[in-house]
């Protein structure tokens, strides 16, 4: 799907509603926020490039490994050099060197193959009132395969065996650094960033195949559309009160605010810290507000064609065609 340069800088400013709240400590380069890529230039599919956005999303693209050639490839090595591979990213950005334009890139998804893509369920209470599900008393946790994982203006295809795909727009965060049990307190020091999520879930296989279990509704290819930024946690002015939404060819099917979460990050990072270990690069999916598809009346699907928007307040949109 191509889509027009003015693309990747709309959708910045969505929403007017924040609430300010103190934070735990913040990982490595307090005060300093980056929006970080993954791209490739056209012609050259097979070579993967680590970039820092200039602006807000609407400039051009510093060529990270360009700027220093000893600097790696790909975001998941870029943040297993914890704070020295973030400090060459932003001595990169102040350059003002070693810049593309737009239009000689295609932005893939921020991180590819994660060791782990770790969702949420049922973290809105509206989300849990929708579908007359009881609201969680811990955090209910399932997974993604990461071949799931595509970029933030690529297609979501339509598997044959499933006539009931349907749309999640979703907060993500990435893990920056490795941990187990982690505290709370401690657990936004571990997150360096946030990205723009739809969980794409095949329903029939979610609800009514497969015993019940998620995993095989939520994981068929193209399923995870993720970015179109890494937004470094020193540039998100407070990740639990960001206006999120969800369009489908343009009408609004989700709106809803992250201040809505039952769980939020650093619960999170606690939970499933307790039962394994997180390294730089793992993806938080961290569950859906009211909206979706399946528990309208009469239930709506995604067809070939659709176009769907998920937009989340200061980290931008991902715009996915449905083929």
């Amino acid at each position: 799907m191509r889509l027009p340069l003015r693309s990747f800088s709309i959708f910045r400013s969505l929403f007017s509603h924040r609430k300010q709240t103190s934070h735990p400590q913040r990982r490595g380069l307090s005060g300093v926020g980056m929006r970080l890529v993954q791209f490739h230039r056209h012609g050259e599919e097979g070579s993967i490039r680590v970039g820092v956005e200039q602006g807000d999303g609407g400039l051009g693209v510093v060529d990270l490994k360009a700027f220093d050639p000893s600097m790696p490839s790909t975001m998941r090595e870029l943040l297993g050099l914890g704070d020295e591979g973030l400090q060459c990213a932003q001595r990169a950005l102040s350059s003002g060197q070693c810049v593309l334009q737009r239009s000689d890139i295609r932005l893939l998804s921020p991180v590819l193959a994660p060791e782990k893509v770790v969702c949420v369920g049922m973290n809105y209470r509206d989300h849990c009132l929708e579908q007359d599900a009881p609201i969680p008393k811990e955090p209910i946790i399932f997974s993604k395969f990461p071949s799931a994982i595509t970029g933030p203006y690529d297609d979501i295809i339509l598997p044959p065996e499933s006539q009931e795909v349907d749309w999640e727009v979703e907060l993500a965060f990435v893990i920056g650094r490795r941990g187990k049990h982690i505290k709370e307190e401690d657990a936004l020091s571990y997150v360096v960033g946030f990205t723009v999520a739809n969980d794409v879930s095949a329903r029939d296989w979610q609800m009514k195949r497969n015993g019940k279990q998620w995993l095989l509704g939520k994981t068929f290819d193209s399923f995870c559309p993720l970015g179109p930024a890494l937004v470094t946690t020193d540039a998100v002015k407070d990740p639990h009160s960001l206006g999120v939404r969800c369009l489908v060819n343009g009408d609004t099917v989700q709106s809803s605010n992250t201040d809505q979460m039952i769980f939020r990050t650093e619960a999170l990072v606690a939970w499933v810290s307790k039962f394994v270990t997180l390294t730089p690069g793992d993806v938080f999916l961290t569950g859906t507000p009211p909206g979706v598809g399946v528990f309208r009346k009469p239930p709506i699907f995604l067809k070939k064609g659709d176009v769907v928007e998920c937009q989340i307040d200061q980290l931008g949109s991902v715009i996915n065609k449905v083929v």
